[in-house]
């Protein structure tokens, strides 16, 4: 490659960049202008999509969690739908089923009924009120973007996300997700109570005449076409060097000092995938043309939290994972 393709190429992405931060900042400030509160839920959810991974929410009923979903479906023009877990839904509920059809001239055949799966944005609302044998259901789609029923593989549209919501574990009536699936959410987005300011908005903003509608900001083009050059954005080797520390200083083997023993598990290296796209994704969204260390340590938690778990002596001395990644990170700010 010559110095005038390289050029050539570097302005390309630029010129990319400028025209899809703008339109990232627009859907984040329509989405703003509906929740109120939650800037940090909004961010991290957009920052998922951009990476084109998806999403667990979790946080107690009310939180304006299955709001977030809809509005994100308005706001970045994707086809959106919604499945409420409940402990009775079977995978067929979610996937779809084969019915058997007579013709006029009498002959049968099975036909596929596309389920709520087949969408750019799923809405999994409560998904940890489902049995394990439903939650898994979502496991091949949300790995390989396909289904398969009755033998037949079945294509699921692009782009196509999944955000999740959960209630807290700690509730009666929920089965908790197993790992192999927690691992296929880029991101776990914890949400919490709004402050007193966001919270008086709310009030005034949705028991009036009118309440304000999301718009839409971004074609399911556009998205596409900023989840593309999120994958072409330069990573230096620093940052480079921080996500691959910080993921494997979390796992078992790896621990010293005062976190030797605390880890039960840890992350794989779909972690550092994650990490990898998501610092990318900030980045732009903050509209700088390459991540930093910073991007790094601010997404540690949402990327690694759902990816381990600590030991019984750990959790028995009041540790928490929280605590832990915080103290993994320390090394690399």
């Amino acid at each position: 490659m010559t110095a005038e393709t390289a050029e050539r190429m570097e302005d390309a992405i630029i010129r990319a960049a400028e025209t899809t931060v703008a339109q990232v900042r627009l859907a984040r400030a329509n989405i703003s202008n509906v929740i109120f509160g939650q800037q940090s839920v909004i961010d991290q959810a957009l920052i998922t999509v951009l990476s084109g991974g998806h999403a667990l929410l979790v946080g107690l009923p009310g939180l304006a969690k299955t709001k977030l979903v809809e509005t994100m479906g308005v706001v970045l023009g994707l086809d959106a739908r919604r499945v409420q877990f409940t402990p009775d839904l079977m995978p067929s509920d979610i996937l779809g089923s084969e019915v058997l059809e007579e013709s006029a001239s009498g002959k049968r055949a099975f036909r596929f009924l596309k389920g709520p799966v087949f969408a750019q944005l799923l809405m999994a609302d409560e998904i940890n009120r489902a049995s394990p044998r439903t939650q898994s259901a979502l496991l091949q789609a949300m790995q390989e973007y396909h289904v398969t029923v009755a033998g037949e593989r079945h294509d699921l549209p692009r782009p196509f996300h999944v955000l999740a919501t959960q209630n807290p574990l700690e509730q009666e009536g929920t089965y908790p997700l197993p790992e192999a699936q927690l691992d296929r959410f880029l991101m776990q987005v914890d949400v919490d109570y709004p402050d007193l300011e966001a919270e008086r908005k709310i009030l005034f903003d949705t028991t009036g005449a009118e309440e304000t509608k999301p718009k839409q900001a971004l074609s399911w083009d556009d998205l596409q076409a900023a989840q593309r050059l999120v994958r072409r954005l330069p990573v230096g080797e620093t940052v480079v060097n921080a996500i691959l520390t910080l993921v494997r200083s979390a796992r078992p083997d790896a621990t010293k000092g005062e976190l030797a023993n605390a880890i039960a598990w840890g992350p794989g290296p779909r972690a550092s995938q994650a990490l990898m796209l998501a610092v990318r994704s900030r980045a732009l969204l903050d509209g700088r043309l390459a991540p930093s260390v910073d991007d790094v340590v601010a997404l540690a938690e949402p990327v690694l939290k759902h990816r381990m778990a600590l030991s019984y002596s750990a959790r028995a001395d009041g540790l928490t994972v929280e605590a832990t990644i915080a103290s993994l990170v320390k090394p690399i700010r």
